[in-house]
């Protein structure tokens, strides 16, 4: 049995449901050795802003019992050098590219997505408003309904491409927050970022993190991300891109049940770099197993 596994998110054809969370992969320049970026349904780079961002302070990274926590900041050589380096390479591999902006401020977001539209390689945008590991924008703007339809509508103006909003799992409401993205001009919604958490070494008795606080990521947020990603997808009627926890295609299958109509696998990357093809090919056998013909049967697929 051949099974479909084309997906349409949010007017971005993926050739299947899978690909990497931004962070995890470069862009994928990184990973050439263990796999043809190529094969996945998109390659989602590391953040890119307007200007280089240095980054967090050291040490920004920590393990934890099910994940990791990191304040990397966001570290980027900025747009220009993306621009010249990256996206040359990502087209030469034939990759479908979902470029991830990051700002400060509108004006960092609509300057960074101005310079990415002189280029013809981003097929689609993640517009980010919930790193919780820098000073200003990020997180900051993304608890706030106003300041997400500010970013938003600003970003909206300055392409056609497909966007996505990527969503912090730190508010009070995460429906509110994706109405509020959704009604702003969002094609999807991409949930969810890192949740907010920190460790401390008792023997130095000093924080893990130079920042103290960092994000988690890993199998430990699994729970936490299908929750929010069921609750957005029966709140909004864009497609949501489901990541949080995702390391197997057993994970990625629950994820498109609860209404995800894509998966980002991240931290998984760290451990194994060929991760995100064997959820393409789990997810596939999946579907041969179950008699499903076309892998969109199982977006929101959950019975109650």
């Amino acid at each position: 049995m051949t099974v479909n596994m084309q997906v349409n998110l949010g007017g971005l054809l993926m050739k299947n449901p899978v690909t990497t969370g931004s962070g995890t992969f470069g862009s994928g320049m990184q990973y050439a050795d263990f796999l043809d970026v190529s094969r996945l349904g998109a390659v989602t780079t590391k953040g890119v802003s307007v200007v280089p961002w240095e980054g967090g302070p050291m040490p920004r990274l920590a393990e934890t019992p099910f994940g990791m926590l990191n304040a990397i900041g966001l570290q980027n050589p900025g747009v220009d050098h993306f621009k010249e380096v990256d996206l040359p390479w990502l087209e030469q591999q034939g990759a479908t590219v979902i470029v991830n902006v990051s700002g400060h401020s509108v004006p960092e977001y609509v300057g960074c997505l101005q310079a990415l539209e002189e280029s013809q390689v981003p097929h689609a945008y993640e517009i980010n408003i919930s790193c919780p590991n820098v000073d200003a924008g990020g997180m900051t703007i993304g608890t706030d309904p106003k300041m997400v339809e500010e970013v938003v509508s600003a970003c909206r103006a300055q392409t056609k491409k497909p966007m996505f909003v990527k969503l912090t799992p730190n508010v009070t409401d995460i429906a509110e927050i994706a109405r509020a993205a959704e009604a702003s001009g969002a094609d999807a919604i991409s949930l969810i970022n890192t949740l907010l958490g920190m460790g401390i070494d008792i023997r130095t008795r000093k924080p893990l993190l130079a920042r103290v606080t960092g994000g988690l990521s890993g199998p430990a947020i699994k729970p936490v991300a299908l929750a929010k990603v069921w609750q957005v997808a029966n709140a909004v009627k864009v497609p949501v891109l489901g990541m949080g926890g995702i390391a197997s295609a057993e994970d990625a299958i629950e994820f498109m049940l609860a209404g995800a109509t894509a998966v980002a696998v991240g931290a998984a990357n760290f451990v194994d770099p060929t991760a995100t093809i064997k959820v393409i090919e789990g997810i596939e056998a999946y579907c041969e197993s179950q008699g499903v013909n076309d892998v969109n049967e199982l977006i929101g697929g959950m019975v109650c």
